[in-house]
């Protein structure tokens, strides 16, 4: 009898464990925290728990934007947890991506820039029917990393920053640099200013900020490719990061996520205070963008000149690039259900995790509608 009671307690005991862990996994599964299951410890909960797969099946192809490279990775993870689908995104570059989607490569196309009249020209052969479309879907700080010994905290102005990728500051001592960090210890040393070596929509934004905020010191047309002479090319975000970690006197441009134990520029913006690059800085100026693009196309104008008490100026938004009517039938489904899970809440929330900025209420509102209107 005694041994029978112990066993029935026991059981009791386990029926209880049992229940509070499906209550745990129920809460995990609807709570709609988007953590990619970081939180709790568990990668395969919160977020993939949420994911709504539809019809997606089968594989599919991605080029493009390596700024949003580690945010689709992450993502990638939790749909492919969830849906069975192999995602492939190469993070060739902007340029790459665009060319790709309008060979009819891909199914969807990553770029920090949004497209260009031509380009949605060329779409129009491989979207049949329609034609490609920007969805903004990632945003984030462009930052400024560095590399000076014994110079934690460093202040720049777009005048100065534009000298220094135009080779025209060439050393850190320079009399610029030192009247906007007067309590600094510059050293004598050489600059090496770091820049992509290929087609870049995170160079399409950066020059973008010194064409709109210092035109007499940066007197370029601008574009995906890097014009000015001298510094050091290296290719993708995480390239020029590597060689800016390498090289000591070393500054470069790149996405926050690549800036992992880098020392970063505050950017004197005219605010009473200088703004260091971060999802909340990125978010503030995001904020203010204006939808530019017609029809179902979002794109986006962003307020480079900003002067407003915390919003960085140097930021990008990377597009998702696809067909508004004519993608291809056996991609479609897989393709559809990941964009609804990134533009949707837990998808967005990844991306502070990552350090990027969440698209704003009102635009990714807009992107939600006109992913479940692809055809």
């Amino acid at each position: 009898m005694m041994l029978q009671r112990k066993n029935r307690l026991r059981a009791l005991s386990l029926g209880a464990v049992a229940v509070t862990g499906a209550l745990a996994l129920t809460a995990c599964g609807s709570d709609d925290n988007g953590d990619g299951g970081k939180a709790s410890g568990n990668p395969s909960s919160a977020a993939a728990g949420s994911i709504k797969c539809d019809d997606a099946k089968g594989q599919l192809l991605a080029d493009g934007s390596s700024a949003q490279k580690n945010a689709i990775d992450a993502w990638v993870k939790e749909f492919s947890r969830a849906c069975g689908v192999q995602i492939n995104y190469k993070g060739a570059g902007s340029g790459a991506g665009v060319t790709s989607f309008n060979q009819g490569q891909i199914a969807f196309a990553g770029s920090d820039s949004a497209l260009k009249p031509e380009e949605v020209a060329a779409s129009k052969k491989v979207c049949k029917g329609g034609q490609g479309i920007d969805l903004p879907m990632v945003g984030g700080p462009i930052a400024l990393g560095y590399n000076v010994p014994g110079v934690d905290n460093l202040v720049l102005d777009a005048p100065t920053i534009a000298k220094i990728f135009d080779s025209k500051i060439k050393n850190w001592n320079d009399a610029a640099i030192k009247k906007l960090n007067p309590d600094a210890k510059l050293p004598d040393l050489k600059i090496q200013a770091f820049h992509r070596s290929e087609d870049s929509g995170t160079t399409d934004n950066f020059t973008k900020y010194l064409i709109a905020t210092t035109p007499d010191n940066w007197k370029y047309s601008g574009g995906k490719a890097w014009q000015a002479q001298g510094g050091q090319a290296a290719s993708g975000s995480a390239g020029v990061a590597q060689g800016v970690k390498q090289n000591s006197g070393a500054i470069g441009y790149f996405e926050l996520s690549y800036a992992k134990d880098m020392t970063t520029v505050a950017i004197n913006t005219g605010a009473k205070t200088p703004v260091k690059p971060s999802t909340d800085s990125a978010t503030a100026d995001i904020a203010a963008a204006k939808v530019i693009g017609t029809g179902k196309d979002l794109a986006l104008q962003l307020d480079y000149k900003t002067k407003a008490e915390g919003a960085y100026p140097i930021t990008l938004v990377t597009y998702e690039i696809v067909c508004d009517k004519g993608n291809k039938a056996d991609t479609l489904p897989a393709t559809k259900a990941f964009l609804k899970y990134i533009a949707g809440e837990d998808g967005q929330k990844v991306l502070t995790q990552n350090d990027y900025a969440p698209i704003p209420a009102e635009i990714i509102a807009k992107v939600r509608t006109t992913v479940d209107g692809l055809s």
